[in-house]
């Protein structure tokens, strides 16, 4: 009889579904959208952290008025990876959060990199290197940049954490996200002494305690229990960033299953029972939030580029799909660089995109649209070789995302990956992560020792068959040369980008 409700607060908007444990089914979502901040300059991506709480307590609301709400006993939060919330000794925030998507760290990150002996003494000492995306760099962007602001911080929370305080009045922070701050050791699942003194010693006393992610941050607040007709004991899970709240909801809980998240960015992953550090620091050495660890792709641009041209083309969804599938495999030699926000995977935060192969035949709606598709899902094909040489292979991917809901695109993952993709039937599943979290960790507070989460991602989590796209042959050995350049071209301007960014 009871109900738990998983929270996926993104970049564009946050979710909320509600889990029905008896019947193993969504029976109710919400929807509510925030904004970035407009008008910064290049590189910069920044949102109200006040903002993502409004819009959680909005969705909460709204699917607590369709069901019944003395069932409700927990919830899990989702999270944008990385995004740097500071906090004054009150707990109030100091300024707007900068998200994983900012680029504007490159001189921060080098000076990190320098002070901790190189790359190779990043990956061992933390087992990830100082990429912009991460949350070091921007903490260490603040102290340089606005230093009356850093002077003020004593508490450092990511977007998830914030919501859990927001929902708890606690600070806490759990290995999975924390993995991805660059301040913690992955192997070892603790602060990284190395890194903070990289930025400030005192950082030790600003950063939450961590926790295991079956522990709970805390109870619903009495306050917000009444507000949403909820009973006070309500218990607020671990949570995590949306990619390890992803795993869960896609049932990537365990060696051998391999999820992609075709979204604003863009994310392939395996669930490992040990760390698996990339030596070239390429692949993410994340935690996982169910005691494991994630090894991880992230590029920064998927359903990002797509927009733009489908705006360019003035389309809806379903006429640039048809568009694009006018084209043929590899739009006649048209290639798409799709840097259009810099790079994390490969690291290219000056990148900028580009067209190669465009002539009387290829500058057209279709072949470009088509190509589109294809730069973004090879420059995640970047990311899955890399995991391939690492020994995580890949038989079959489940896709979620904006661009798993499209056939033509499915077709081009499989295509381009080389392995059958198969689609969610419950498509949300950074939101589902997390409210089967909640019902894990529910389960463990209640007395249930010997529950994992496991137990709860069966006969909930489940492939829709009628979505799987198996390879063609003649497409993979066209898609392999594509890729093969697309690799070429990103190496051979990767000097370039920077003198372009200069001009721009």
């Amino acid at each position: 009889m009871s109900l738990f409700i998983g929270i996926d607060s993104g970049t564009q908007s946050t979710k909320a579904v509600v889990l029905d444990l008896d019947q193993k089914k969504v029976i109710a979502e919400a929807r509510a959208p925030h904004r970035l901040i407009e008008g910064l300059p290049a590189g910069h991506m920044e949102q109200h952290p006040q903002e993502w709480a409004a819009a959680m307590d909005k969705v909460i609301l709204e699917v607590a008025s369709k069901i019944d709400k003395s069932r409700v006993k927990g919830i899990g939060v989702s999270g944008q990876q990385h995004g740097f919330v500071p906090l004054d000794a009150k707990g109030a925030v100091i300024r707007p959060a900068k998200l994983w998507c900012d680029t504007s760290t490159v001189a921060e990150c080098a000076a990190l990199t320098k002070k901790i002996g190189g790359d190779k003494a990043a990956l061992k000492k933390i087992g990830l290197r100082f990429l912009p995306g991460f949350t070091a760099p921007k903490i260490a962007w603040l102290k340089k940049h606005e230093p009356a602001n850093y002077k003020k911080l004593r508490h450092v929370l990511l977007p998830h954490d914030y919501l859990n305080f927001h929902l708890t009045g606690n600070y806490f922070m759990e290995y999975g996200d924390a993995s991805g701050t660059a301040l913690m050791d992955v192997r070892n699942r603790k602060w990284s002494t190395a890194a903070i003194n990289a930025i400030d010693p005192n950082l030790a006393d600003w950063l939450p305690e961590l926790f295991d992610s079956h522990e709970p941050a805390g109870l619903l607040r009495s306050d917000l229990a009444r507000e949403y007709g909820f009973s006070e004991d309500v218990v607020v899970s671990a949570g995590g960033g949306d990619n390890m709240m992803g795993a869960i909801g896609t049932g990537n809980v365990a060696p051998g299953v391999i999820s992609a998240s075709f979204g604003t960015s863009g994310t392939i992953y395996a669930y490992s029972n040990k760390p698996v550090v990339d030596p070239d620091g390429e692949i993410a050495a994340f935690c996982s939030s169910t005691g494991g660890w994630l090894p991880l792709l992230c590029t920064m641009n998927v359903t990002t580029v797509t927009e733009q041209f489908r705006k360019l083309f003035n389309q809806d969804l379903h006429d640039y799909s048809v568009l694009a599938a006018t084209a043929p495999v590899g739009s006649n030699g048209l290639l798409l660089l799709p840097y259009l926000e810099g790079e994390r995977t490969p690291s290219v935060p000056a990148g900028s995109g580009v067209f190669l192969g465009l002539n009387s035949r290829t500058i057209q709606p279709a072949q470009m649209a088509r190509a589109a598709i294809e730069g973004v899902t090879l420059g995640m094909n970047y990311g899955l070789q890399r995991l391939d040489t690492l020994g995580v292979k890949a038989k079959e991917i489940r896709v979620t995302g904006g661009g798993s809901k499209s056939p033509v695109w499915r077709q081009i993952m499989a295509d381009v990956f080389g392995v059958p993709v198969v689609g969610m039937v419950e498509d949300e599943g950074a939101a589902l992560g997390g409210a089967l979290q909640a019902a894990w960790c529910s389960a463990l507070t209640d007395g249930n020792t010997k529950a994992k989460i496991t137990d709860f991602t069966k006969g909930v989590v489940a492939v829709d068959e009628s979505t799987r796209c198996k390879p063609d042959r003649k497409a993979v050995a066209q898609y392999r040369k594509l890729q093969a350049l697309q690799n070429k071209l990103s190496l051979a301007l990767r000097e370039v980008f920077p003198e372009q960014r200069a001009l721009a």
